[in-house]
């Protein structure tokens, strides 16, 4: 087992800093991965306080805080107002979450998240999960690996890309990040190689582990865990992400509008906790991986 290295988080202070903890509180952090942002939220805590976080990898479970106000949880965040349940816990009084791949699962080659890598088709956040990258590339139809580039790469080439997929792999299964990156080279430009592969990697990552899918219940479920004035402070690391959670805090909706009642008024479940946060050039020059944050904090009405 490689050694268990996971970087600062990012937006530290600020993130926490949005929960507005009360010491006798309890709070959730969904995206435990090194424990960095429970940790700061179990200082801030009294000995009444309380502190659940979730994380679906296992290897989140070895940086487990022995402390008796802190539980946590291997599974899923959007199954989260079920285990919370189980633990007895209605409401909360904030939700942290810092969402996209954890700098561990970047770092260690054979999850396959990373580009930098040879590696098998893998990308799974639950190492048990059924559908693999190798699942996706080499089952899913050409249509279906067409949608995905486009929406989840945002890749205007995402017909070419999808077609040279499924006619490579009509000879011999891909297997590894080094055969897939083989049957794309095509359609990576010197200048843009880097970035329109990440962009590949991000839509066969987000589709492997459903993240929209999930981030989307996990929203919904927000509205009724949180107490009044309860918080939630969530960070972004890409368009798809960010864009649906600005839309919700500000219509508890994903598309659309609210509907007003009969003297014009909407009835939205949050209220925005001052504007868009991003990194400052000195926590991107120590982090690469903040350049892309986006923290968007609402308080519950």
């Amino acid at each position: 087992m490689e050694e268990m290295e996971y970087h600062n988080p990012v937006l530290l202070k600020e993130t926490v800093d949005g929960l507005a903890i009360k010491p006798d509180g309890t709070y959730v952090d969904v995206t435990f991965g090194g424990g960095g942002h429970s940790s700061e939220i179990l200082k801030r805590l009294g000995p009444e306080g309380k502190l659940f976080a979730f994380d679906q990898d296992k290897d989140a479970l070895e940086n487990a805080i022995d402390d008796d106000r802190f539980t946590l949880i291997n599974e899923n965040f959007r199954f989260i107002k079920r285990f919370l349940r189980f633990y007895g816990v209605r409401k909360v009084d904030g939700i942290l979450g810092d969402f996209g791949v954890s700098s561990h699962q970047f770092d260690v080659a054979d999850r396959g998240f990373s580009t930098r890598f040879e590696a098998d088709l893998d990308m799974r956040m639950n190492q048990s999960g059924e559908i693999s990258a190798y699942h996706v590339i080499n089952e899913y139809d050409e249509s279906d690996l067409r949608v995905m580039f486009l929406q989840y790469g945002e890749l205007r080439n995402a017909p070419k890309l999808a077609r040279a997929i499924v006619g490579a792999r009509k000879e011999e299964s891909l297997k590894t990040s080094v055969e897939l990156k083989e049957v794309l080279k095509p359609f990576l430009p010197k200048h843009k190689e880097h970035k329109i592969l990440a962009q590949i990697y991000q839509a066969i990552r987000i589709e492997v582990n459903q993240e929209i899918e999930a981030l989307k219940e996990f929203l919904i479920q927000t509205t009724g865990l949180l107490d009044t004035k309860g918080r939630i402070s969530l960070i972004s690391y890409h368009s798809l992400e960010d864009r649906l959670v600005k839309r919700f805090i500000r219509s508890g909706m994903f598309e659309g509008e609210p509907e007003k009642d009969l003297y014009g008024n909407v009835s939205v479940p949050f209220k925005k906790v001052g504007g868009l946060i991003v990194p400052g050039e000195e926590e991107i020059k120590e982090n690469n991986r903040a350049r892309s944050a986006k923290l968007r904090i609402a308080e519950k009405i």
